[in-house]
């Protein structure tokens, strides 16, 4: 039973992401760096944005509006309105931000597609993704593209039943062990991690090394030959 199907993860997966994100949280601690002396003002940011996850989701609405609550909590309520005005502008920024896909994916996408079905999970504020996968030039590739709030295991499977051969003809594909690799797993599928230099700290988990089902590749260039080894396997 070949894999037929190729889902894979958006930002930092086919695209950068994180690295925009980490320019506005420098940005953001340059504005309240004259209104605070808290030494762990990214710290404090993170835990904030973790913490309202539950409430808006992942995406860059939450994102700034998290900073807007960390800016109210170490300043005492005292910072200026310029400056809240300030910080909600660099959110905003995060949807101007220029597409970058990563190395090799344009090779693997365009090869694969010729022997797969190839498909995109991603999570995040709709709107934003809808405008990254346009952006990209990468849409015409894919049969299906789906957006959702979060990433578990009964996710995969409702996509996995939707648009695939079932959970076993499928690989999922990202740089998130949370969020890409363990839920895929559990739901029946393959999984291929591909690192990213910046993925957030949320995203980390432990490595399955001892599951069959799983591998590890340096970027998508490696993508077509890990395939080739789980349809060997089996």
């Amino acid at each position: 039973m070949p894999i037929t199907t190729i889902a894979l993860d958006a930002d930092d997966t086919l695209w950068q992401n994180e690295h925009f994100f980490r320019l506005t949280e420098q940005r953001f601690t340059d504005l309240l760096a004259p209104y605070t002396d808290a030494p762990d003002l990214k710290d404090r940011l993170i835990a904030s944005v973790t913490k309202n996850l539950g409430f808006y989701g992942f995406g860059m609405k939450g994102f700034a509006l998290s900073m807007v609550e960390t800016a109210l909590d170490v300043t005492d309520h005292r910072v200026p309105g310029q400056v809240i005005a300030e910080i909600l502008a660099a959110g905003r920024e995060l949807l101007s931000y220029p597409i970058e896909t990563l190395p090799y994916v344009d090779q693997a996408l365009a090869q694969l597609q010729d022997t797969h079905r190839l498909i995109v999970v991603t999570k995040g504020d709709v709107f934003d993704q809808e405008r990254k996968i346009a952006a990209s030039g990468l849409a015409d590739y894919f049969a299906a593209i789906e957006i959702v709030g979060d990433k578990n295991a009964a996710t995969y499977a409702r996509i996995f039943e939707r648009h695939t051969d079932g959970a076993a003809r499928t690989v999922m594909v990202g740089n998130s062990l949370r969020s890409d690799i363990l839920p895929a797993l559990a739901a029946g599928s393959f999984a291929i991690y591909v690192p990213h230099d910046l993925t957030w700290s949320y995203e980390h988990a432990e490595e399955p090394t001892d599951e069959p089902r799983y591998a590890k590749i340096a970027h998508l260039g490696e993508l077509a030959a890990a395939i080739a080894a789980f349809d060997a396997q089996t």
